[in-house]
């Protein structure tokens, strides 16, 4: 069985819609059924064949009903009975229709094949409208369960998110502090140094002082000599 992937590219699209396998194709060439077939078959759409009266919806033949009298799989096209125009040359060819267009009137179930089709597809609706109420509590318990997992998970990452915010913050700060410490170490240092120098500078001025003061008492004491002489 082919693997169909869904892609924006309209080349591609286009490819995958003329490389598709026939069961596929038959299913794409399929047409909503009108409201009073609908509610009395149990059926919304179905594939068009051969021998259904359908009725075109939009285009320039629009309303016109009748037989289809062929399916081209290949150009995905329906050919309607006395739907038809005529060549240059005089012949007389069925206007393609794309199923897209059309709306069954009236199916021709003469295969057996398709009446099992409609008795499943009706089936599995009664199935899926039938389901017991115990399922549905079950499946909404799952579904809840599911969502507090989901709730939790998300709680945990915030943590996880909020701890390696506080932890990359206080790694910055870290190193800002350590410099201030070193800064008023190296204050203190440079402080005491200065008081250091400060001290020395005033000893030697002091022995500056002496040193100068010491001659002068000296020459005065010479001179009081010689007076008293």
């Amino acid at each position: 069985m082919q693997r169909t992937q869904s892609t924006k590219s309209p080349r591609k699209q286009r490819k995958a819609l003329y490389t598709v396998s026939a069961h596929l194709r038959h299913k794409l060439i399929s047409a909503p059924l009108s409201r009073e077939l609908a509610s009395s078959k149990g059926v919304k759409t179905l594939p068009l064949r051969k021998g259904d009266t359908v009725r075109i919806m939009r285009g320039d033949h629009k309303g016109f009903e009748g037989k289809i009298s062929r399916v081209d799989l290949k150009k995905y096209r329906v050919y309607v009975e006395g739907l038809t125009r005529e060549k240059v040359d005089g012949t007389t060819i069925f206007v393609p229709v794309h199923p897209s267009k059309v709306m069954i009137k009236n199916l021709n179930l003469d295969d057996k094949w398709r009446k099992r089709t409609i008795e499943r597809k009706i089936s599995s609706r009664h199935e899926a409208l039938e389901q017991p109420k115990e399922a549905v509590a079950e499946a909404a318990k799952e579904v809840n369960v599911s969502v507090e997992a989901k709730n939790v998970e998300t709680a945990e990452k915030e943590a996880l998110t909020e701890k390696t915010a506080k932890k990359t913050q206080t790694s910055r700060k870290k190193p800002a502090k350590r410099r201030i410490k070193q800064s008023s170490k190296e204050k203190e240092e440079k402080a005491e140094a200065k008081a250091v120098e400060t001290q020395t500078h005033e000893i030697a001025d002091e022995s500056a002082l002496k040193s100068k003061k010491k001659p002068r008492t000296a020459h005065k004491t010479t001179a009081k000599k010689n007076e008293g002489e």
